[in-house]
């Protein structure tokens, strides 16, 4: 894959870029491959659509905070239910969520997450895009329905980004699934650019045994409760805030990471614990603002950094007007063109 500071200083050089590469390093699903539109969503999933919007193909879904709640909630997890072991499928979804807040405390939404699955907020900050909430994603059961030999082991290519997801105490009587933001994953499901206040668990205990296999967070903070690794065997958390963390199995390695567990890996634990990382380039962000204008921001390179990246009072990088790109339609044959531009290196 090509480092994402060339690929920034390609764009600088380029009149026009693929947005299927963006929105590859942005969700961290390789979607270029099918130009963010491989095939049709199911015929009984509507796909939202404005006029003042970007065709970005019909298996991108832009949320609005005006949307109903509830069709919000029956779409996406209508996909999920399609996605949900839909490993060597085609279909391939971004969901993406205009600046806003979605659900309340009242009424939390709760939603699911399936294979070759990104969800994306579309502001600024993590802060601009607030699900209360829950983004889930849960265990494989085999079938009958409960056998007990549900994990996660399976659970890769999906995302989550550039979001605040704030979880809600838990009614009395409801049921586990709705106990704590699940993102029960393994290899291949980052979770970047992301605000979590609430009870966050990376193993879904709610079926059994539950196994899980490795995961990423990066430029990420977690408040109100430590985190639950639980079952994942081994993990990387780099550059977040953590408010706790539960415990280790094989090897997790922390770096630059505000509150991450101290390192006793030397001893024979699990952690291996760095206080800054030395050179971050994180994923570049695709962005919506007040007028509908829509954009991509690449957040500049970092040395020896801990914690996120936009938690000051202005993070440092540029912003690329989205006419700079090419969106690439479905029927394009996606070839290395022979066009050289002005200072481009091949």
């Amino acid at each position: 894959m090509t480092p994402i500071r060339d690929i920034a200083s390609r764009v600088r050089r380029r009149p026009v870029f693929r947005l299927a590469t963006v929105l590859a390093l942005v969700s961290g699903l390789v979607l270029a491959a099918t130009g963010l539109s491989a095939c049709s969503p199911a015929a009984s999933v509507s796909r939202p659509t404005s006029a003042d919007e970007p065709n970005f193909g019909p298996n991108v879904y832009v949320f609005r905070p005006s949307m109903p709640a509830s069709s919000i909630e029956a779409r996406i997890n209508q996909i999920a239910r399609q996605q949900a072991g839909n490993q060597f499928g085609t279909n391939r979804y971004a969901l993406l969520f205009q600046p806003g807040i979605y659900g309340s405390a009242a009424h939390p939404l709760f939603l699911q997450v399936g294979y070759y699955t990104s969800v994306a907020g579309l502001g600024a900050s993590p802060g601009d895009v607030v699900i209360n909430g829950a983004v889930d994603s849960f265990n494989q059961c085999p079938q009958p329905a409960g056998a007990s030999d549900c994990t996660a082991l399976n659970n890769f290519w999906r995302s989550l980004s550039n979001l605040t997801i704030n979880f809600p105490a838990p009614l009395s009587g409801a049921s586990c699934q709705r106990t704590a933001e699940f993102w029960a994953a393994s290899q291949a499901s980052p979770v970047r650019r992301v605000e979590f206040n609430g009870f966050t668990s990376l193993e879904d205990y709610c079926s059994k045994p539950g196994y899980s296999s490795g995961g990423f967070i990066a430029d990420s903070k977690f408040s109100g409760r430590r985190v639950v690794s639980g079952t994942q065997q081994q993990f990387l958390v780099r550059n977040s805030t953590l408010d706790g963390w539960s415990n280790g199995v094989w090897n997790q390695v922390f770096a630059g990471d505000v509150g991450a567990p101290a390192q006793n890996f030397a001893s024979g634990g699990p952690y291996t614990t760095l206080a800054t990382s030395p050179v971050t380039a994180e994923a570049p962000v695709l962005q919506v603002d007040s007028t509908r204008s829509y954009s991509v921001f690449v957040p500049a390179v970092r040395h020896d950094s801990a914690g996120p990246s936009w938690t000051g009072s202005q993070q440092p990088g540029r912003t690329i007007a989205l006419q700079r790109f090419f969106i690439a339609p479905r029927a394009t044959r996606l070839r290395r063109s022979t066009r050289r531009w002005p200072g481009d290196r091949t």
